[in-house]
């Protein structure tokens, strides 16, 4: 009797043994850490991924038994026939189960993206593109696709007005075509009740006031002056007298590098404000067809914050600093800009 119930008690720790070392091993198996890192690991899944792509992204970073693990789970699941693209972020700590579910699930981790502020839509989709599934072409070519743009309530010109450069969480692996519906509802948040009655105020449409902020944005950096820049574009857009019936024209330097395209020029001389372009504020009266660059969200609200001022004139000032001299008429510009271009001279600047 006595040697029966050793037997059983040998027996019931036997089978407890087993279940703890299945235990164990079923632990290290599924769920111990998956990664070797201890950063997080982003895993990015496109189209074109078959399983052993995916088994290769994984493998840098993978622990052995963990790895043979998610694959065992491939194995049995049918993940390899469905694939889902997305950025899979893999935290230390997680296991290859929970690896394998957000994979399998296409439960992805989204990108925080910023809009840049940069001057032509091929740095807008070439810096963008980077950062997504989609490529910097396939944005780039939408962007310059009339009936793309109308679908928005732009054109080819303007449509760089319906990016507001902030940072936006998105998914990597979003469409073109959901990219562009979401820019478009965040631009029409930007746009709130405030910002659409300053820009009725002041008799602008938003995409007028993008634009007006694209060249102050153009004219300086610094975010405290350009309120004053842009009451001074702003005073000129709205002149009318005998001379200038139309309009006094803005004669902005920065939209001559824009028409020319040559954004490294340091001095405007005569012989390049002659092109024919719609672009050149110095033959033409009123606003260029579209903004010069994706204008900061600073710039934006310079123009809508304007300071109300009589000057019309405005010269970088002599000492570099970033800063502007300004003019109330003709002959004290001419002062300022004398000033201004003997110390580019004196500093061999052409």
């Amino acid at each position: 009797m006595k040697k029966k119930k050793s037997f059983s008690k040998l027996y019931l720790y036997g089978a407890i043994g087993c279940i703890a070392v299945i235990a164990i091993v079923g632990y290290i198996y599924c769920f111990s850490s998956f990664s070797k890192s201890s950063n997080t690991e982003y895993v990015y899944i496109d189209s074109d991924d078959n399983i052993d792509s995916v088994y290769n992204k994984l493998r840098p970073f993978a622990k052995s038994i963990p790895f043979q693990a998610f694959k065992t789970l491939t194995l049995h699941s049918g993940y390899a026939d469905h694939i889902r693209t997305g950025r899979y972020a893999i935290a230390p700590g997680d296991g290859a189960l929970k690896t394998w579910r957000h994979m399998k699930n296409g439960l992805q981790e989204p990108v925080s993206l910023t809009i840049p502020s940069v001057r032509t839509l091929d740095k807008l989709s070439d810096e963008i593109g980077k950062k997504m599934m989609f490529g910097s072409n396939d944005l780039y070519y939408a962007l310059r696709d009339e009936s793309v743009c109308q679908k928005y309530g732009y054109d080819t010109a303007t449509i760089a007005c319906m990016f507001v450069p902030n940072t936006y969480d998105l998914y990597w692996n979003i469409s073109v075509d959901k990219f562009l519906e979401r820019m478009k509802k965040e631009s029409d948040k930007f746009w709130n009740f405030e910002r659409t009655e300053k820009a009725k105020a002041m008799k602008l449409t938003p995409v007028e006031i993008i634009t007006l902020a694209s060249i102050v944005d153009e004219e300086t950096a610094n975010n405290g002056e350009k309120p004053m820049i842009a009451g001074m574009y702003y005073n000129r857009l709205m002149l009318r007298n005998a001379e200038y019936p139309e309009g006094m024209p803005l004669q902005a330097d920065p939209t001559i590098k824009y028409a020319w395209q040559r954004f490294d020029l340091k001095r405007i001389y005569n012989n390049l404000l002659s092109i024919k372009s719609p672009y050149n504020t110095y033959k033409n009266p009123g606003l260029p067809p579209g903004p010069i660059r994706i204008p900061s969200v600073a710039g934006i609200d310079a123009v809508l914050n304007h300071v109300h001022h009589d000057y019309l004139y405005m010269c970088a000032k002599e000492d570099f600093s970033g800063t502007h001299n300004f003019a109330r008429t003709y002959d004290e510009h001419l002062q300022n800009a004398a000033k201004y271009s003997k110390a580019l001279n004196e500093r061999g600047i052409k």
